[in-house]
């Protein structure tokens, strides 16, 4: 499946890094496992699963040299575990998981124990994993617990071995992207990166699973509203958007969260609105200045005022972007009951932009 510039789709006036993802931050990772199966329906069988675990991998000794990071809420209807700690001490310890809404539990429990297998003293002093999801039950069936621990470790292991990768990761409907749905198309996993003038690289990765299909802009162009309502049966409900932004600018955890407030104007761009039952939730990381365990910086030449605003610019960007890439990267997918979301690539769609 092609990304929008592979279709000649341009956001923004930034160049974008090598592989114009996360990949381009140095040390990052991304991995997923992806649950797709079609069974019985429950109790006879585990019905039909479109789902999966995605790991963002933001240092592999993270737990030992924290990194800076700070949050923002567009919308609050969602979960993410680790995030007030990330407000309230301005770090992040652990990899970001991202899965479905149902299976939090899961995932946070099979992070703590990796997280104990690579650092033993975690028994010590404990650790909370950053866990994020949104709601793919639309296309998941839910009334079982889909997801495994062996899961969540293969998304690990594979954000570990992707990292320093010269081409992007998967996108779309994988790991838990698998079963999401973004403006009533298909959605899931998007990523992009952008390089400032300063040479400091952002990069920003999104769970996409919101908006209305009249909602949908691509680049400027009102598709949505263009192509008319769909052909009529059930539409996936309000959805969530889980964003991270990563930068290996050094910057501290309250420009992290200033950093992180500007996906959400990434996602306006692309049409969304924040529906009162969708939960925007936003976590900045920066891998240029790292924290001793006890929370006092390790330098202190700062990336901070005036000089964070190519940085604000690049999230923009690499947030609208990202969502775009988690929509072309996507085939159309048919999951429970028989439910389906439409790819955006398709005939349609790129006969309206062939005119902007």
């Amino acid at each position: 499946m092609p990304r929008a510039r592979d279709l000649e789709v341009v956001i923004g006036g930034l160049p974008p890094g090598p592989t114009n993802s996360v990949l381009d931050v140095a040390g990052v990772g991304l991995g997923h496992a992806t649950v797709h199966r079609d069974e019985p329906a429950p109790p006879e069988g585990r019905g039909t699963a479109r789902t999966g675990v995605t790991t963002l991998l933001l240092a592999d000794d993270a737990y030992l040299r924290p990194l800076p990071a700070g949050g923002a809420v567009l919308n609050g209807a969602g979960e993410c575990t680790g995030f007030l700690g990330a407000a309230e001490w301005g770090a992040v310890l652990t990899p970001v998981y991202l899965t479905s809404t149902m299976q939090v539990g899961r995932v946070y429990d099979a992070a703590c124990q990796i997280a104990l297998e690579r650092h033993p003293e975690v028994a010590d002093d404990v650790v909370i994993p950053v866990v994020a999801e949104c709601d793919d039950s639309y296309l998941n069936d839910c009334r079982r617990m889909q997801v495994e621990a062996d899961d969540v470790r293969a998304s690990y292991e594979a954000a570990l071995a992707s990292r320093g990768a010269g081409e992007p990761p998967a996108e779309g409907a994988v790991g838990a992207g698998t079963g999401m749905s973004c403006f009533d198309f298909k959605g899931g996993i998007g990523t992009a990166s952008r390089v400032t003038p300063e040479g400091h690289t952002v990069a920003v990765l999104l769970l996409t699973n919101f908006g209305a299909r009249e909602e949908c802009v691509v680049a400027g162009v009102p598709v949505g509203r263009l192509l008319g309502p769909a052909a009529s049966g059930p539409r996936a409900p309000a959805g969530s958007c889980i964003g991270v932004v990563v930068t290996d600018a050094a910057v501290d955890g309250a420009a992290c969260a200033r950093l992180a407030r500007r996906i959400g104007l990434g996602l306006g761009r692309s049409g969304s609105v924040a529906h009162h039952g969708s939960g925007e939730i936003f976590l900045g990381v920066g891998t240029g200045l790292r924290l001793a365990q006890d929370g006092s910086p390790e330098r202190a030449d700062l990336v901070a005022g005036r000089a964070l605003d190519p940085l604000f610019a690049a999230t923009v960007e690499a947030a609208e972007e990202a969502v775009l890439n988690s929509m072309f990267g996507a085939p159309t997918t048919t999951g429970r009951d028989g439910n389906t979301s439409h790819s955006l690539h398709s005939p349609d769609v790129l006969a309206l932009l062939e005119d902007r």
